[in-house]
């Protein structure tokens, strides 16, 4: 091509900066590329000189400069074409659609994400999710291979933004129910325990680090309903996001997720007839729609997961728990004092129960 181009930013396209838009648009120009036009005053937004950092407005007019040919071309991948079965398969999955998101049940053992041993997952099949003119949604975030239940995909670049800075700036709600072994002496209380990557192990594992590598790492549990001493059916919220967080914290306090042999090891495991596999579920989400309104999706649990409720003894109609508002500060200051708070209710708490003992 050998012609100026000229190009008119979209309504999905309002507000990013223009080395963004570049990357969704015109992802053969390289960054070096458009710094250069940028620096020689051949890019121009509505005709005035325009920098990388500049953000672009919807209805402005980009002047790009002819395309120069990469000096070792490459072939793009071509992603397969996915079979009847597995387009049926991925809109099975779907428990809310609209214009704007995409919320499906993802089952255990299907992966978010492809890596160097795993062929099959959910973002090579959302193909089967694309709307009428061939867009396919986008992940904004992902749950663990063996973890089941919700999970948000964006139909636009808009929605994918705003989604994203939901989840960044923790206004989203993420409600996971968890079947642990043993019973938490607190019923209702917070765990804020560092995390890191585990030394030797290529970042596959996380580990409570107090030192300085680690980071702030908090999770809101309630338990639902008890089996004995045995068990415990439990609501988790995570209050950030760090990777395996709640395997991790579950099994740091001496109650790890049922089937999570990864961080709890044999202790993860009940005798009888209890499912091996992981019993950790996304049971809901809700989150601020980009159009005004809100989603608050809830996912069917895996079968596994139900039949384990059953041999314990326990309702599903039990475990949705009211929402309430749980605030907290991502300042160092703020963090302190919930934890300082968290920690007086746990002794509070603690004191009643030894009261209720006494009395009993």
């Amino acid at each position: 091509m050998s012609e100026v181009r000229q190009f008119t930013v979209a309504a999905d396209d309002d507000g990013i900066r223009l080395d963004r838009w570049f990357k969704r648009h015109l992802p053969d120009a390289s960054f070096n590329h458009v710094s250069r036009w940028a620096r020689t005053g051949q890019l121009r937004i509505d005709g005035r000189r325009a920098a990388p950092g500049d953000r672009v407005e919807a209805g402005q007019v980009i002047r790009v400069p002819p395309a120069e040919a990469p000096a070792d071309p490459k072939p793009r991948p071509v992603r397969r074409k996915l079979s009847e079965d597995e387009v049926a398969f991925v809109n099975e999955l779907v428990v809310h659609r609209d214009p704007q998101a995409i919320v499906v049940n993802k089952p255990p053992g299907l992966a978010t994400q492809g890596g160097t041993k795993t062929r099959t997952h959910l973002d090579g099949l959302l193909d089967g999710l694309a709307d009428e003119a061939g867009q396919r949604p986008k992940l904004v975030h992902r749950l663990d291979k063996d973890t089941s239940g919700v999970l948000l995909l964006a139909r636009t670049a808009r929605a994918a933004a705003f989604f994203s800075k939901a989840f960044s700036g923790r206004t989203a709600r993420k409600v996971y129910w968890a079947l642990v072994v043993g019973v938490p002496e607190v019923r209702d209380g917070y765990i804020d325990l560092p995390l890191a990557k585990q030394p030797g192990t290529g970042g596959e594992k996380m580990h409570v680090e107090e030192g300085e590598d680690g980071l702030p790492s908090r999770t809101r549990y309630r338990v639902i309903e008890r089996a004995g001493n045995r068990a415990a059916w439990v609501e988790l919220q995570p209050l950030t996001g760090r990777t395996h967080q709640l395997r991790v914290h579950m099994a740091a306090i001496g109650h790890p997720i049922l089937g999570d042999g990864k961080y709890g090891g044999q202790e993860a495991f009940l005798t009888g007839a209890v499912s091996r596999k992981l019993h950790l579920h996304a049971r809901r989400l809700r989150i601020d729609h980009p159009d005004g309104d809100r989603i608050d999706v809830s996912a069917e649990l895996p079968d596994h997961f139900a039949e384990t409720l059953a041999t314990l003894g326990f309702d599903p109609a039990d475990g949705d728990l009211p929402l309430d508002e749980v605030k907290f500060s991502q300042t160092p200051e703020g963090q302190k004092r919930a934890a300082s708070a968290a920690a007086k209710a746990r002794r509070r708490e603690r004191k009643g129960e030894r009261r209720s003992r006494r009395r009993g």
